[in-house]
């Protein structure tokens, strides 16, 4: 069958000729190029490879190398990089990096660091100049730690750079168990010290961040630790943006702060990392915050965790709803991470895909600034080397932060002590290191106790000591390490010899069977590759005797006699599975004097992949045990009687508060605290040494207020010591026989009891802080004492100023006293004719100065006009017109000497 023939203009024709060469050509280079496939691919790689792409060229614009690197990602690349253990990517040599590391007071979880005292004790310093040297030594130490981790190719939780500290809450109720993190009850208190903290961590290079600083935790939280995944604060715009912002405000205006975690709580019925007006109006907005924003850990789990927030079914839906809101960043832990989601997200149109690239540049942009992409050469911290860690200039540093921090509350003039007074040393936490550290803490390189403070001091290892009682039920400040005056083990020839024989094995990795625990099992393998005796049950495993590689997984079995010096009943605390006789020990277990039983403890120290953590890198193995049968006030009564004087160290641990504790005891609420008293335990210790006659110093632990009433009514001297880092014992010694004037100041209220107080979970700031409170208090914020007579006197101050100026304030003053002091001066102010409700009183001004005894000097202070402003009740800044009180002196006006606090008004136009 022929087909018809169709006549076609001449373009047709040249048309259908060029078509058909097209196809031709095509065909060919097809049929060419399929047997040279993969060398034609190779070749492209290759030279993709020796070609530097713009993300790797360091002449270019961060920026630009930040657009240039996610775009070339692929949607899943991306989404995996949005998690707090971002993996690597190997085709664009991103490697692996997980951001959770910690530097609150010392780089923390990551070995040995040094341990400057707690927030709460760096904030009694009242020293801008001396935090930001001491967050200038964390980042010189964090640094030098991140790059030999790096070196070794390892990149778990707690190595790399990025700090999620410090903690800028505010510490409005004295039963919040994190308030030791925090750096007191005042908004202008708490923002410059931030300031100064995270400015020594990020440096001040033009080009690259030393370490990233992040702010936390927005917002509104302060507790309770048992519901804040659950709990809808709802909060004035006044009290918002009066007390529980001002901080974070500086922190990102003045410090440049790099990242912001968002909190568990919902703030006025939304999820804070899922708040718009937080996270987009205020902080991306008002502040014009250009860092990342990360989720407080499990935070956007809690959205749709039926047991807390529940405030959507899907965990896709929360996890867009928090990228659109602004959070950059997961923190997953045990629940892992919800961002997992974020690819159906954008598969079901639940986010858009931009919104994910534009996260993810957040989060390059704080890589890139801190040198992770370019040679290491380039960087200026990169060569700081691993020996500045707990050097002595170091170590130096925390012993005068630790003497700055101690606060003198009490003195009847029995300090200081005299040379060849006899000390009689008795509390809980007279020889407990855990009062040392407070929380998130790194390993201390040289921790001294109360008791070892004073017996170096004075030269005598024979000073009288005794526990006197548990902290709190059977919660113990004593417990002892189990050392070779109670360990043996056979040698060689077979004689018993003090110490315990310890052997290392090799550990295997198994298949996930558990579900409901996510942890990859190890056990133990083969025989024991390696042994040795320890004279104490104590090492920190950062290397692996098994391997010699850092932080490689290994078992450990420790065998030998356990001889008690005593009878009773024991208690071990430690991991590890204890072996007495070839029975499990669990719980307290009867031991006689003098008896051998033989011995074993077996443990693991296992990274978790789940997790990314390492088990040689967060804390120390140790094996501690207490004699819970022994007559505690007995014995320290008796040793109290034999001294002249007696020291006593009371007070709480981090073991009973803090974040999300297990401790549910009398006054004792999940890390939180229900009363403000001392534990019976030891408000009965305490009375019964004094009845002995004996002038008592009490040195008080705690992270948050005592109500220290009748103490303060009864014993000769009282010092606040809050947590105060591992020079302690040192610190106090010296300030106890007058070798340092006491100069620390209460950065939160003392109060005589809970009186008034609204519930924890009610977040008015009505009747709370010294800026509130309507009572009558036991220690105002800013007091403090010392050896010195101090006299403020003449303050010099314009009559009048126009509202929108700077107000500069001159006072003299006088060391009346023999001895040098370092003295903190505080200027508070009042605006009586604001047209809304304001504080009763506001600190907006603080210096220190050094006075030499008998000398007179000129303190000046300059008042920002941004101070000078009220909130109204719209949140609001407005400045001030009116009569404005000052008040500049040795703390607040109404609390001590009227001499110590010199008054002026000042009329603002």
């Amino acid at each position: 069958m022929k087909l018809p023939i169709h006549k076609k203009s001449n373009t047709d024709l040249l048309a259908k000729c060029r078509l058909a060469t097209w196809l031709t050509l095509a065909l060919t280079l097809s049929a060419c190029s399929e047997s040279n496939t993969t060398n034609s691919v190779n070749e492209s790689e290759n030279s993709q490879t020796e070609q530097v792409l713009p993300y790797q060229d360091t002449s270019l614009p961060m920026n630009q190398r930040v657009n240039d690197l996610v775009g070339r990602m692929s949607l899943t690349e991306k989404v995996a990089q949005m998690y707090n253990d971002a993996p690597a990517i190997e085709r664009l040599n991103v490697p692996a990096y997980d951001y959770w590391n910690e530097a609150l007071h010392g780089v923390a979880r990551a070995g040995e660091a040094t341990v400057f005292p707690q927030a709460i004790g760096m904030a009694a310093m009242w020293d801008r100049e001396l935090l930001n040297e001491i967050a200038t030594v964390i980042s010189d130490e964090g640094r030098a730690k991140h790059h030999a981790f790096k070196e070794r190719g390892l990149s778990y939780r707690y190595t790399g750079l990025t700090y999620w500290s410090p903690n800028i809450n505010i510490f409005r109720d004295p039963r919040w168990g994190r308030g030791q993190e925090t750096y007191g009850e005042d908004p202008y208190l708490t923002g410059e010290l931030g300031v100064a903290f995270i400015s020594g961590l990020q440096g001040d290079d033009d080009t690259y961040l030393k370490t990233a600083a992040t702010a936390k935790h927005f917002a509104v939280h302060n507790g309770p630790e048992v519901s804040r995944h659950s709990d809808d604060y709802v909060v004035s715009d006044k009290d918002l943006f009066e007390t529980y912002l001002p901080a974070f405000e500086k922190a990102v205006v003045d410090a440049d702060v790099e990242a912001v975690m968002c909190a568990y709580n919902r703030v006025n019925g939304a999820p804070a990392c899922g708040s718009d007006r937080l996270l987009k109006e205020i902080l991306r907005g008002s502040y014009q915050f250009d860092g990342h924003v990360m989720s407080d850990c499990g935070a956007i789990a809690d959205f749709y965790d039926p047991r807390a927030h529940n405030v959507t079914r899907s965990p896709a839906a929360a996890a867009a709803w928090a990228v659109k809101s602004g959070t950059d960043l997961n923190c997953g832990t045990g629940r892992l991470s919800s961002y997992a989601n974020l690819t159906f997200a954008v598969q079901k149109g639940f986010i858009e895909e931009s919104l994910i690239d534009q996260a993810v540049g957040r989060l390059m942009m704080t890589r890139f600034k801190l040198g992770m992409f370019d040679p290491d050469s380039s960087v200026p911290f990169a060569d700081i080397p691993l020996e500045v860690v707990g050097n002595e200039e170091h170590l130096a540093l925390t012993q005068k932060a630790s003497e700055r921090s101690l606060v003198m509350l009490k003195n009847n003039g029995v300090l200081p002590l005299q040379p060849g007074v006899k000390v009689a040393v008795i509390g809980p936490n007279a020889d407990n290191q855990d009062v040392l550290l407070g929380n998130y803490n790194g390993l201390p390189v040289n921790p001294v106790t109360v008791l070892q403070g004073i017996k170096n001091y004075t030269g005598n290892e024979a000073v009288p000591y005794a526990p006197g009682s548990a902290l709190i039920d059977d919660i113990y400040g004593h417990w002892q390490i189990l050392d070779d005056s109670v360990l043996f083990h056979h040698d060689e020839s077979g004689e018993l010899s003090p110490g315990v024989k310890v052997e290392y094995y090799a550990v295997a990795r198994e298949a996930i069977t558990d579900f409901s625990s996510l942890r990859v099992p190890a056990r133990q393998t083969g025989s024991a590759v390696h042994s040795e005796v320890l004279n104490k049950l104590q090492m920190r495993p950062l290397r692996s005797p098994v391997s010699g590689k850092w932080l490689d997984d290994f078992a450990l079995v420790a065998r030998g006699q356990l001889v008690p010096q005593e009878s009773g009943s024991y208690r071990f605390d430690g991991p590890g599975e204890v072996t007495l006789n070839g029975e499990v020990v669990n719980g307290a277990v009867e031991l006689k004097a003098k008896q051998s039983y033989d011995f074993k403890v077996s443990h693991k120290v296992v990274s978790n992949p789940v997790s990314n953590t390492a088990g040689g890198l967060r804390a120390e193995w140790q094996l501690r045990w207490v004699n819970e049968s022994k007559a505690l006030q007995e014995e320290a009564l008796a040793k109290a009687a034999a001294a002249d004087v007696v020291v006593m160290a009371v007070g709480i641990s981090p073991r009973i508060e803090g974040e999300e504790m297990p401790v549910k005891l009398e006054g004792f609420n999940y890390g939180d605290r229900t009363s403000i008293a001392l534990p019976a335990e030891q408000q009965a210790l305490i009375k019964a040494v004094e009845k002995l006659g004996k002038p008592v110093v009490l040195v008080n632990f705690s992270g948050s207020a005592m109500a220290l009433n009748w103490e303060q009514q009864n014993v000769d001297a009282i010092i606040q010591a809050f947590y105060p880092g591992e020079a302690t014992g040192t610190a106090l010694a010296r300030i106890l026989w007058g070798e340092v004037n006491p100069s620390g100041r209460l950065p939160v209220t003392f109060y005589k009891n809970l009186d008034g107080f609204a519930p924890l979970d009610d977040y008015a700031m009505a009747n709370r802080t010294y800026r509130y409170f309507e009572g009558d208090v036991l220690y105002a914020f800013g007091y403090g004492l010392g050896y010195s007579a101090m006299q403020y006197s003449n303050l010099q101050a314009p009559a009048s100023l126009v509202s929108g100026e700077d107000l500069t304030l001159q006072v003299t003053l006088n060391n009346l006293g023999e001895q040098a002091a370092s003295q903190v001066t505080q200027v508070y102010v009042s605006m009586p004719d604001a047209p809304v409700n304001t504080p009763k009183l506001s600190l907006k001004g603080f210096t220190r100065t050094e006075v030499g005894a008998g000398e007179t000097q000129t303190v000046s202070l300059t008042l920002s006009a941004d101070e000078l402003v009220y909130i109204n009740d719209r949140g609001q800044k407005v400045p001030y017109t009116g009569t404005l009180d000052v008040y500049m002196g040795d703390g607040q006006p109404g609390f001590g000497k009227p001499e110590k606090v010199a008054h002026t008004r000042i009329e603002l136009q």
